[in-house]
C-alpha cells in the first residue's frame, strides 16, 4: 500500500512536471568595437550549453543601439532576431546573444538571414 502511494505521488509530480508551456528567453550583450563598419568580419561563432546557445557576431548598427531595439520570437523550429534600424549612422559592434528555449528550436534567422542549429552533446 505504502509503495502504491509513493508511486502514484511520483507519477503525479513527473506528469506536472513535464507539462511545460512553450518559451524564448534571450540575454543580449552588445559592445561598440569600432566607429565605422568597415572592419566588419561576417564570422559567426555558436556555443551551446545547459541553459541554451550562445551567439556572437559582429553587426552594424545605429550608434544610438539600445537593449529595446531587439525583436526576438519563435515561430515553428525557427527563432527570429531582428535587430531595429536606428539612426543614420552607423557604428560596429560584438554582439553576444544568448538564446533559452523550449521547446528546441532547428534554426534561427537574424536579420533574414538563416542558420541551421546543430547543439554540441
Amino acid at each position: 500500500m505504502k509503495n502504491a502511494r509513493v508511486i502514484l505521488y511520483l507519477s503525479i509530480f513527473t506528469l506536472i512536471a513535464c507539462n511545460r508551456k512553450p518559451f524564448v528567453d534571450h540575454k543580449l550583450k552588445f559592445e561598440k568595437i569600432s566607429d565605422n563598419c568597415e572592419n566588419l568580419k561576417p564570422s559567426f561563432r555558436m556555443v551551446s550549453n545547459v541553459a541554451g546557445e550562445r551567439y556572437e557576431f559582429e553587426r552594424c548598427l545605429g550608434a544610438n543601439f539600445t537593449k529595446d531595439m531587439l525583436n526576438l520570437s519563435r515561430q515553428g523550429d525557427t527563432v527570429l532576431v531582428r535587430f531595429q534600424s536606428g539612426g543614420s549612422q552607423q557604428v560596429l559592434y560584438k554582439i553576444t546573444l544568448d538564446v533559452d528555449s523550449y521547446p528546441r528550436y532547428n534554426f534561427i534567422t537574424i536579420d533574414g538571414e538563416t542558420f541551421q542549429v546543430i547543439p554540441s552533446n
